[in-house]
């Protein structure tokens, strides 16, 4: 033990900080490679962390960047109903998944906590959160998007023990087997949540035994409190006023939209204020989202403004404020159904982000694809006769920015750094053909800095009985843009049939019947462009149509450039471009 006499070392002090952040990646990394889905191990649906013994955050190993901030209220909802009965034990085990009590988001996305003791005193708690491949309910894969309550979609954890000192609770267990209907990969992630936790109470220990825990326990004060100056120095940097937007959710997929919704983002010397007050009452379909969810959200935009760079942990977030009313599509109260809540989470992330772009052109660009474009997809596999589930996200466009083109074929704000799964484990886990999976060049959202392309994805099936769950946002009200520049084009899917006739395209559509040689077309919209389309220099036309993101009459209505089909050379700039840049000079 290196303590003597609770000096304190700033050194120490920082090693020990290292050390926090080293652990919450190291129980990332547990997770990952113990994990049984493809949602997890791959695309990293999940995250992982280490709190205070009152819950506070102190470090997060991320996937989806939705999860920033909700495994703080996860163990602050168990510190709660447990603590104040003094009913957290050594080898105690938690699970929790009601998105109205610090659960967050869906009731797929199940937390696991473990409270961590040294020397009999409880001093931090381990946590994550992971979307289970299944947790029962109406629907393959545990969403919908036609769910009408909370009740539809799945098994619900309202924070109960899961280990009660040291000693499985086989009743819980037993209920999950005889509800999900995949409960070997169920089973399977909820053991690699576990064993990502106990890296992180094994590490958390061995640290108090290293340094002792009272230096431990001043580096995470420390930690807290520097966090929050250095927010606010941030903040401090940023002009100050009231900013304001507003935009439309196209529907909540069981015939109801569109719905307005607006926020006041207020930013003073010390604050950072995010109002949604004035956003449409939750809706009848699963697209609302909990005050949670929407603080992950918020949290998001708020790093992103400030410094993307910065560890988080709840200093770090100290000055930021989230309103929003009770019974709004942002702050849904029980039962409303939440099972697509992305649809929305990710729009309160949009909104901030539309109201700051036009102040901070220097770390936010034109708008992107937004929606996570969410599909499941359910039925036999056809070489082995077994049962599939297949969940994921999809990739499209980001907006253009100040001096940069949008970037192409990346996951939505929601999503963070996600993964896609590769078309070698879709064949070989569900049996169906990836056909084609390319860029969508449909001209992007046109500026002098043009949009990100979106992603067009085709699935041949080889066999009947399949279906397919999608929840495409954006498929109405389109990627924005910034600067004169050009809007982004939407998310859509369709099904092409084994006899060449198309069906769709859709936005959203529950349980879509998928035969032998239909195929699944899914179009990943593109992003928005930044600045006119006539300041785009003539060279990056001519390559923009080479490279066939545009077209001729693109490069001509577009952008003001004539170009021989022939050879692609240049050959003049039209008199609407010409009289703008005479106009502009």
């Amino acid at each position: 033990m290196i303590e003597k006499n609770n000096t304190m070392d700033q050194f120490t002090l920082d090693i020990i900080k290292d050390s926090l952040y080293a652990i919450g990646e190291e129980m990332f990394i547990a997770v990952a490679r113990s994990s049984k889905s493809p949602v997890i191990y791959e695309t990293l649906d999940f995250a992982s962390a280490l709190t205070d013994a009152k819950g506070n955050l102190l470090t997060q190993g991320n996937g989806v960047t939705g999860f920033i901030g909700l495994l703080s209220s996860i163990v602050k909802a168990t510190i709660n109903k447990f603590g104040i009965r003094n009913n957290i034990l050594p080898g105690d085990v938690f699970i929790i998944n009601d998105p109205y009590i610090g659960g967050g988001s869906h009731l797929s996305d199940v937390g696991i906590v473990t409270p961590i003791f040294y020397q009999n005193e409880l001093v931090a708690f381990s946590a994550n959160k992971a979307h289970w491949t299944e947790v029962g309910g109406k629907d393959p894969g545990s969403w919908g998007v036609d769910t009408n309550s909370i009740f539809q979609e799945g098994l619900q954890f309202p924070c109960v023990k899961l280990f009660e000192q040291g000693k499985i609770n086989e009743s819980v267990m037993d209920i999950i087997r005889g509800n999900v209907r995949y409960p070997d990969l169920s089973i399977g992630d909820l053991w690699a949540q576990i064993a990502g936790n106990r890296t992180g109470e094994k590490r958390f220990v061995e640290l108090c035994d290293k340094y002792g825990k009272t230096l431990v326990m001043m580096s995470i004060e420390r930690l807290l409190k520097s966090s929050e100056i250095l927010s606010i120095k941030e903040i401090q940097k940023l002009p100050k006023g009231d900013y304001y937007a507003e935009d439309f959710i196209d529907d909540d997929g069981v015939g109801h939209g569109p719905f307005l919704i607006k926020v006041k983002v207020t930013v003073t010397e010390d604050s950072f204020i995010c109002d949604f007050t004035g956003s449409h009452p939750q809706v009848p379909g699963p697209i609302n989202s909990t005050y949670y969810a929407t603080v992950g959200a918020v949290r998001t935009m708020f790093l992103a403004a400030t410094n993307p760079s910065q560890d988080i942990n709840d200093g770090v977030f100290k000055p930021l404020k989230v309103i929003a009313e009770e019974g709004s599509i942002f702050n849904a109260q029980r039962p409303a159904p939440i099972s697509t809540y992305w649809e929305s989470m990710s729009f309160a992330s949009d909104l901030i982000w539309k109201a700051l772009a036009p102040i901070l052109p220097d770390r936010l660009t034109a708008g992107h694809l937004v929606s996570v474009c969410g599909f499941n997809m359910s039925g036999i596999h056809p070489d082995t006769g077994e049962p599939y589930l297949n969940v994921a996200p999809n990739q499209g466009g980001w907006g253009a920015g100040e001096g940069m083109d949008g970037q192409n074929a990346q996951f939505c704000i929601g999503d963070g750094e996600t993964y896609n799964i590769p078309a070698e484990v879709l064949e070989t886990r569900y049996g169906f053909i990836v056909e084609s999976y390319s860029l969508l060049a449909d001209g992007m959202g046109k500026g002098e800095y043009r949009g990100g392309s979106g992603v067009v994805k085709r699935y041949r099936y080889l066999n009947d009985e399949n279906y397919f769950t999608g929840t495409f946002g954006r498929n109405k009200f389109l990627p924005w843009g910034m600067n004169d520049g050009g809007g982004g084009s939407g998310n859509r899917f369709r099904i092409i049939k084994k006899d060449g006739t198309i069906d769709g395209p859709f936005g959203k559509y529950p349980r879509y019947p998928l035969r032998e040689g239909d195929c699944l077309e899914m179009i990943m919209g593109t992003g928005g462009g930044y600045g006119h389309p006539y300041k785009r220099p003539i060279d990056k036309v001519l390559m923009d149509y080479k490279n066939e993101f545009i077209s001729l009459a693109q490069a001509e209505t577009d952008y003001g450039v004539i170009i021989n089909p022939d050879d692609g050379a240049f050959i003049a700039l039209t008199k609407e471009r010409e009289a703008f840049g005479a106009a502009n000079q």
